[in-house]
């Protein structure tokens, strides 16, 4: 047995044929001519009809007569229909039922005739049976003029009722009714249930509903209602109407005109075999076995779906030729039998056995190809496609394998679960999967050019981690300012000394100076004095002009270096940052660093000027005057500040000889002088740093509320990266919120992660004394201070808010700080490598990072079991993986999971899956392909081994309902005849075994 299993066909469950016992407007000298032709000409093709009529099966019987005759050859199953009505008004008549008989049995139609009798109509004093004969009798009775049986039939039939209890009974009592009938009720207005709209009628008209098995209805939101996707639950349904029921749809004709043609093209769709058993499936399984429409619901795309496998070349397949179901196709036997062969073997005719599975380690691999490779020989897997595509593949990975090659299906090994899923140290590779699927998730137009997830996290989060980067350098240069500005309040008091110290100095040795002075040469010591404080100006401003001339030769250093090397390493920098900018070379020149100004003439203009300022300070020495000639170079009146300084030190030196005849003393002098100049210019150094000093306290308080504004701005950029994460995850947590079930129970978070202990034991391990006594004695006293005062805004809080915290903790601890630090102001630098250590950990924020976790009920999966890891993996690939439409091939998904969690947690996302692609498992789990009610179960059977090659094995394919599949799936699979039992008991189906 080799078939597809179960596929969509046309049903027309609800016709009446030529000789119908009521409204029979087949005309002409030979209708069931026409009537047969219409049926056979019919489009879609009618492959399943329910011929029906009222209490009898009179021409049930002549279709399958015709049938035997060689008609309807497209029609491979017809049963009777047998339409009664009840002793229940309905809108426009009296409700319908239907009873609609298996053609199993041989006997079938004696057997129903059988059942038929057991229901009786009292009326006009009499009990009439419910057979052919009665019903005449009754048409009579109640119109004595009718003398034709068939007249008479028909009238009977109009007068007949059955008793709705009646019917129950003896459907209920009877042990072949119960096996071989399906009752359904018309849904409708007129002559359906629908039609008791009385409050008094809604109590029947339930009973009526939960008895039947199928309802006859075309309208969508009636097959939404009964299959809970309405006013009531699946829940609700199976507890006041025995669960969902299918809806069938017929063109219910009684003239050639409307065979086979229901109005709207609202066709009927039973995916199954064509046996009644299909329609019990469809009882069982209403949403996916039972449908009304112009066509039968979509599945995978054809071009997605592998419809024939063919294994050439290969004496082991004893059954080399395979079709396909394009849904969920189930792989089971008996333990070696070949089900992992054959799920191998259709993955590698998909290029979906990754390299390195072909290579076994030890001898030993999951791949039943890699175990075999030695004995496979020349096989190859043919594969055909439903879009006409066709493929050969080498079974012993002889292939050469590209490993960016698309691969034509997933493949979900038991190696590749087994390595994403295990407890040791693999689930990042099932965090990578799920990224992927988050990825996929995305609008192609969202992606910003990324062709991975990672690549689109770089892209959406890079712009935050590199403002975070900036603001982290400008805390540590910050930090570094502040911590030279607290030395230079420190050194406020020694300059002090030392300028008064120095003012001290200058006024003895001026007064050793004026011991020098010659009595009578007072004048020009005086002058001498008086020049010398003019000198001293000039030099400092030369001294300036000087420092600024440096400057501007450093600047143009600064710039030949810039251009050649810092502008253009900024550039490439920047490119790297932005690769898909798409800008070539020539526009990105245009982002080059460039000075705004000429700035080479600019700094040569500069240095000119200095020089020329610094030449004309110091002018031009004066000509000395003759021998014996003595006149002043600076007269007395000369304004001092304008005269140069080559002139001023020619006066100093001919006052000099003036004040001392004597070359010692005129020598002493001369240098005592100096010596005054030269601690005056030292004066003038210290009281700059003094004055620089004693502004340092309100430029440290500046800098301090930079430095904070930079922290804050470090947690604007960390906010702005967990936004930038969540942002990534909305499109999937936006369908997690609105899914039920097992999806639910899948979910994701973005947080900042604090180590708050970490970052207080940094200090307490290096920055501060915990021996001392203070706020912070004894170790952990200060990550109890940051666990209550800093942790709640670093974690939660806003950038205001963080700021605010760290500058109360700055307000309120760092005087306490200090006092442990382990050295003191007086150990210079030492202390100012502390400060600098201190300030780097009070602001670092190498303790916080954004973390995103991907969690199953609340749980990382980092930290899942490795069973519960396995069923995210199969949530991930059979429910969220919308993207991927390609087949998902399975080994084994039950592995590591118990029974319940099976049921659970899996069939649900089975069903959902084969809806929109092919999905081919290997399994051992009763519930995995009944209650998922596979397309198609695939049956494999191992024969003896052969020395040195591979065994025989033979597969045998059908879908649920054929009785040798279910057969087999019983004697298989553990459960199995439970498992059917239990899924057609609540509807009273019975499928054989």
């Amino acid at each position: 047995m080799l078939t597809r299993g179960a596929e969509w066909r046309r049903w027309e469950p609800h016709i009446h044929a030529p000789g119908t016992v009521l409204n029979d407007q087949f005309g002409g000298p030979d209708p069931w001519a026409g009537y047969l032709s219409a049926l056979e000409s019919r489009s879609p093709r009618i492959e399943a009809i329910g011929f029906t009529d009222y209490y009898v099966t009179d021409t049930y019987e002549q279709a399958v007569a015709h049938r035997a005759a060689g008609r309807l050859s497209d029609v491979k199953c017809v049963f009777p229909n047998i339409e009664v009505r009840l002793d229940i008004a309905a809108k426009s008549g009296f409700v319908n039922l239907h009873l609609l008989v298996s053609p199993e049995d041989p006997d079938h139609v004696a057997e129903a005739h059988r059942v038929l009798r057991r229901l009786q109509f009292n009326v006009l004093g009499d009990t009439f049976d419910c057979t052919r004969e009665d019903l005449i009798r009754l048409g009579r009775r109640a119109d004595p003029s009718l003398v034709d049986d068939r007249r008479a039939l028909a009238h009977g039939a109009t007068q007949f009722k059955v008793n709705f209890d009646q019917l129950k009974k003896v459907l209920k009592e009877n042990e072949w009714a119960r096996e071989n009938i399906l009752v359904g009720v018309a849904g409708g207005a007129g002559d359906g249930t629908s039609g008791l709209r009385q409050a008094a009628d809604a109590t029947i008209r339930q009973e009526i509903e939960r008895f039947a098995h199928i309802i006859f209805a075309s309208s969508p939101s009636q097959r939404e209602f009964w299959l809970g996707g309405r006013a009531l639950s699946i829940e609700q349904l199976r507890d006041g109407y025995d669960g969902c029921k299918p809806c069938l749809h017929g063109s219910d004709a009684h003239d050639e005109a409307t065979v086979g043609m229901p109005d709207g093209d609202r066709y009927c769709w039973i995916k199954g075999a064509l046996s009644f058993d299909a329609l019990r499936q469809a009882c069982i399984d209403p949403g996916t076995r039972a449908f009304v429409g112009t066509e039968p619901p979509g599945a995978a795309l054809s071009s997605q779906v592998i419809s024939r496998v063919e294994i050439r070349d290969a004496p082991w397949a004893a059954t080399p030729d395979l079709p396909l179901n394009p849904g969920l196709v189930a792989i089971i036997g008996a333990r070696g039998s070949g089900k992992t062969a054959l799920a191998d073997t259709i993955a590698a005719g998909c290029d979906a056995i990754p390299a390195k599975a072909w290579e076994a380690v030890g001898g030993v691999s999951a791949s039943f190809l890699a175990r075999a490779r030695d004995v496979i020989g020349d096989a190859k897997v043919a594969l055909e496609w439903g879009g006409g595509d066709a493929s050969v593949t080498r079974l012993d990975g002889g292939d050469p394998v590209d490993p960016f090659a698309f691969q034509r299906a997933r493949y979900l090994s038991q190696q590749f679960v087994e390595e994403l899923c295990s407890a040791s140290g693999a689930s990042e590779g099932l965090v990578s999967e799920i990224e992927r699927v988050i990825f996929e998730a995305h609008p192609r137009d969202d992606r910003d050019g990324a062709v991975s997830f990672a690549q689109l996290r770089e892209r959406r989060t890079e712009r935050f981690r590199q403002a975070r980067r900036r603001e982290v350098e400008a805390i540590d240069a910050l930090s570094e300012r502040i911590a030279d500005e607290f030395e230079k309040e420190g050194m406020v008091a020694a300059l002090t000394a030392q300028a008064s110290h120095k003012r001290t100095l200058i006024a003895g040795y001026t007064v050793d100076l004026g011991k020098l002075v010659v009595k009578g040469t007072e004048a020009q010591a005086a002058r001498h004095a008086e020049l010398n404080v003019a000198v001293q100006r000039k030099t400092s401003q030369v001294q300036a002009f000087s420092n600024q001339r440096r400057l501007f030769v450093s600047l143009q250093d600064e710039v030949r270096s810039t251009r050649a090397s810092k502008a253009p390493e900024m550039l490439r920098q920047t490119q790297a940052r932005h690769p898909n900018s798409g800008l070539d070379a020539a526009k990105w020149d245009d982002f080059l660093l460039v000075y705004k100004g000429d700035v080479d003439k600019a700094l040569l203009g500069y240095i000119e000027w200095a020089d020329r300022e610094i030449a004309a300070l110091y002018g031009t020495p004066p000509t000395p005057a003759p021998d014996g000639v003595d006149l002043p170079y600076v007269a007395d009146g000369a304004d001092l500040a304008s005269v140069p300084l080559a002139v001023l030190k020619a006066e100093m030196t001919r006052l000099e000889r003036l004040i001392s005849a004597d070359q010692v003393v005129r020598g002493r002098y001369a240098a005592l002088a100096a010596r005054i100049t030269q601690e005056n210019s030292e004066l003038q150094g210290i009281e700059a740093r003094l004055l620089d000093a004693q502004g340092a306290g309100e430029r440290r308080k500046q800098l301090q509320g930079e430095r904070e504004n930079s922290y804050g701005r470090v947690f604007q950029a960390i906010i702005g990266e967990q936004c930038a994460l969540a942002d990534l995850y909305a499109p999937l947590m936006t369908r997690l919120a609105a899914s039920e079930g097992t999806l639910r129970r899948l979910g994701f978070s973005v947080a900042r992660v604090v180590d708050a202990a970490g970052w207080g034991g940094v200090a307490e391990d290096r920055l501060i004394d915990c021996r001392r006594a203070g706020p912070f004695y004894g170790r952990g006293s200060l990550i109890r201070v940051a666990e209550t005062e800093l942790r709640p805004a670093w974690e939660a809080g806003d950038a205001a808010s963080v700021q605010a915290a760290m500058s109360g903790f700055v307000a309120n601890y760092a005087q306490a700080i200090l006092a442990h630090a382990p050295v003191v102001p007086t150990q210079p630098v030492e202390f100012r490598a502390w400060s600098r250590d201190f300030s780097h950990w009070l602001f670092g924020t190498d303790h916080i990072s954004v973390r995103y976790e991907i969690t199953y009920d609340g749980v990382d999966i980092r930290k899942l079991s490795p069973g519960t890891r396995g069923i995210v993996l199969l949530l991930l690939y059979l429910a969220l993986d919308d993207a991927d439409d390609r087949p998902l091939i399975i080994d084994q998904p039950e592995e590591n999971l118990d029974p319940k969690s099976v049921f659970d947690e899996l069939v649900s996302l089975f069903i959902a899956a084969k809806a929109k692609r092919q999905v081919i498992m290997v399994t051992h789990n009763a519930n995995l392909v009944i209650n998922t009610d596979a397309d198609q179960v695939i049956i494999a059977e191992c024969g003896h081994h052969a020395a040195g090659g591979l065994p025989p094995i033979t597969y045998q394919s059908g879908g649920l309902e054929d009785q040798p599949i279910r057969d087999a799936v019983c004697s298989i699979l553990e459960g199995g005849a439970d498992a059917f039992r239990e899924r057609a008991r609540r509807l009273r189906v019975r499928l054989s075994r």
